[in-house]
């Protein structure tokens, strides 16, 4: 049942602006090509909304377990509205998976917390092969899914105000 629940991702909304958002992507190297559509999705949906390349700080890493401190070093350097983690993990035969994906999924989240910017973990975790591609090239479109909730979460924070400090 699960499963099902997952497919059902929420509808971007349409009334977002993006003037003046300044965004922060950073992408794993790792499993290249699945994550170069995830990447390739959510900049289309960022440049239909009316984003510019300008606006956003992009950056690569080897693979997802670098992705938490590539985006604190981001944070550091740039004030951003929003950032997207983007890698893809897939099981193999040791427990580093399991290892990695709940690694990063708890960095990515402290960092949310403790930096007070919105980070969308865009970080796909797929039993096989078959389920990234799915996910990442497919018929489940999570990069869309990915950069209409980076989009969102920018907004919501630009009309919250910057946190006080």
């Amino acid at each position: 049942m699960t499963l099902f629940m997952s497919l059902d991702a929420p509808s971007p909304l349409s009334d977002l602006n993006p003037a003046g958002l300044r965004l922060g992507l950073v992408c794993a190297r790792f499993n290249h090509d699945l994550v170069e559509g995830l990447r390739t999705n959510a900049l289309q949906v960022l440049s239909r909304a009316g984003v510019t390349e300008e606006q956003i700080v992009t950056c690569r890493v080897p693979g997802s377990n670098e992705l938490p401190a590539a985006l604190r070093l981001l944070l550091d350097r740039e004030p951003l509205d929003a950032c997207l983690a983007l890698g893809v993990i897939i099981r193999g035969d040791t427990l580093h998976f399991e290892l990695i994906a709940r690694s990063v999924s708890d960095a990515l989240h402290h960092l949310a917390m403790d930096s007070r910017v919105p980070i969308i973990n865009g970080v796909v975790v797929a039993e096989t092969t078959q389920q990234a591609r799915d996910r990442c090239l497919g018929s489940i479109p999570r990069g869309h899914e990915f950069g209409s909730a980076l989009l969102e979460m920018a907004a919501l924070r630009t009309r919250l105000g910057r946190p006080r400090t």
